[in-house]
């Protein structure tokens, strides 16, 4: 003789609980079903007077670069960019400094003594970030803001 199977869970149920059931369903699936698309993080246009690095930098390459200084001149981003005048706690990125004018004349140095001596023409951001150029920040500075004059050979002692 054949049985039926028995449900593990009875289900009792009355017609108010199941058009409250129905009605969150629907509610829920509507909530995601025609709510809008997450739209992706927009990079904030950098505000900039750049005047070496290319304007249509992204900011991913310029950060690359700036971080890339901070390592081989042992400066952060204080050292080189003003405070802003109308809020201290913030940057102000376009404001001139000495020190930014100087990194600039390093990045013409830097380029033309690679294109000079080493053959490397093109632009600074591509030949820098892709390690293109032969001497560097770092070839000088080795993180030190000032450039290390250590002597990189070894020196035989005087007997």
């Amino acid at each position: 003789m054949r049985t039926l199977p028995v449900p593990l869970i009875p289900i009792q149920m009355n017609n108010k609980a199941i058009i409250i059931t129905l009605i969150s369903g629907t509610v829920l699936f509507g909530s995601y079903a025609f709510s809008p698309a997450p739209v992706p993080v927009q990079q904030v246009a950098h505000e900039n007077n750049l005047k070496f690095l290319p304007k249509d930098i992204s900011r991913d390459e310029l950060m690359n670069v700036m971080h890339s200084f901070e390592a081989a001149t042992g400066l952060n981003c204080g050292d080189c960019h003003a405070h802003s005048t109308s809020d201290p706690n913030k940057m102000d990125w376009a404001a001139d400094t000495k020190h930014k004018q100087t990194t600039i004349d390093m990045m013409k140095m830097v380029q033309e003594l690679n294109k000079q001596y080493f053959g490397v023409d093109g632009d600074f951001t591509a030949n820098y970030l892709q390690s293109q150029y032969k001497v560097t920040c770092n070839s000088c500075h080795n993180g030190h803001d000032e450039p290390n004059n250590m002597v990189t050979i070894p020196v035989p002692e005087k007997r």
